[in-house]
């Protein structure tokens, strides 16, 4: 697969300037902010900056974090992971594969069968509803 490769006044010009923060900046919407924080419905979630599947409908849950919760992603080939140091914390950072946007960050205490809860900014979300 082709990696996504813009210009940064490419990916100003078509993303919003929330999305443009999150995906290309590595920004967070604040907590119980974002669209898709509570919204259940059944679909696939891509990515808003380049299109590629993401996660499931199936596999989001609430985790009441104030961001989208998902215990696993569409495939392990659709995100990448790197360590996080910033702010004084260490994290893993959750970036889409194959545009490198920022979606969010993993932690290991999703529930069952992964264990992982996958923390994702909705802007760097699209819903395609079934």
């Amino acid at each position: 697969m082709t990696k996504v490769q813009k210009t940064e006044e490419q990916w100003r010009a078509e993303l919003s300037p929330e999305e443009y923060r999150v995906l290309r900046e590595k920004g967070t919407e604040a907590p119980f902010s974002g669209e898709d924080d509570h919204a259940f419905e059944s679909g696939t979630y891509h990515c808003a900056g380049c299109g590629v599947e993401l996660f499931q409908s199936e596999t989001k849950y609430d985790s009441g974090c104030g961001w989208p919760a998902f215990y696993a992603p569409a495939s392990a080939e659709a995100i990448d992971e790197e360590s996080d140091t910033t702010y004084g914390m260490i994290r893993t950072e959750v970036m889409c594969s194959n545009c490198g946007g920022h979606l969010g960050h993993v932690f290991p205490d999703g529930p069952a069968p992964t264990g992982q809860r996958y923390c994702i900014n909705s802007a760097a979300l699209k819903l395609e509803e079934e």
